[in-house]
């Protein structure tokens, strides 16, 4: 029986970012399901206490480099977006209101590269806009979905699963019941799917 991998991400999470690159080749190798989860981690940092790497500028620094390290391990582009750290609270709006659509990996994609390899402001609706648009999407359509009481509530409720299912930060991966947080922890959400399997 194949097993299920939740993916648990924000767009304006770099970790996320360079996990989402690599996550569906790694269902497929192993015959998984993927479920993709948008969730709000600013809410997660403020329920758990925790906070971006970048909050103590010597681990921001680090981190930044390691990032580097695994976007060349990926063999994916990368850039430090100068306007991080970005308020996603719209942006995963429109992801939650395409989860499940055909149009949900064109929208992710459209997002991640415009945060993380066009270094674009996504916290401006104008700069937004632009991106939709350039990427086939009705701008206005989009704004009307971040705003629909049903799409918020789904955002919020995948958050408030992942917070009770002990997720802290982004991107964490179940397969099964077991966590894996990171970009760098790709080789054992691997291995969880080879046990078993």
């Amino acid at each position: 029986m194949s097993k299920t991998i939740e993916f648990y991400f924000d767009v304006g999470s770099p970790a996320s970012y360079l996990a989402w690159t690599q996550i569906e080749a790694i269902a497929q190798r192993h015959n998984a399901e993927l479920e993709m989860k948008p969730m709000l981690l600013g809410a997660v940092f403020q329920a758990t206490g925790n906070s971006s790497p970048a909050t103590v500028p010597a681990k921001g620094a680090y981190t930044r480099e390691d990032f580097q390290r695994f976007a060349t391990r990926y063999g994916v582009t990368l850039k430090h977006n100068p306007f991080f750290p970005i308020n996603t609270l719209q942006l995963m709006r429109g992801a939650a209101a395409y989860q499940g659509t055909e149009h949900f990996e064109h929208y992710l994609s459209a997002v991640f590269t415009a945060m993380w390899v066009e270094e674009r402001d996504m916290g401006k609706p104008e700069v937004v806009a632009e991106v939709l648009e350039r990427n086939g999407f009705d701008p206005a359509q989009v704004m009307g979905l971040m705003g629909d009481p049903a799409v918020k509530d789904r955002l919020r409720q995948t958050t408030d699963e992942a917070i009770a299912r002990g997720v802290f930060g982004a991107p964490s991966i179940f397969v099964d019941d077991e966590l894996f947080f990171g970009q760098d922890r790709l080789e054992f959400v691997e291995q969880a799917l080879v046990q078993g399997g």
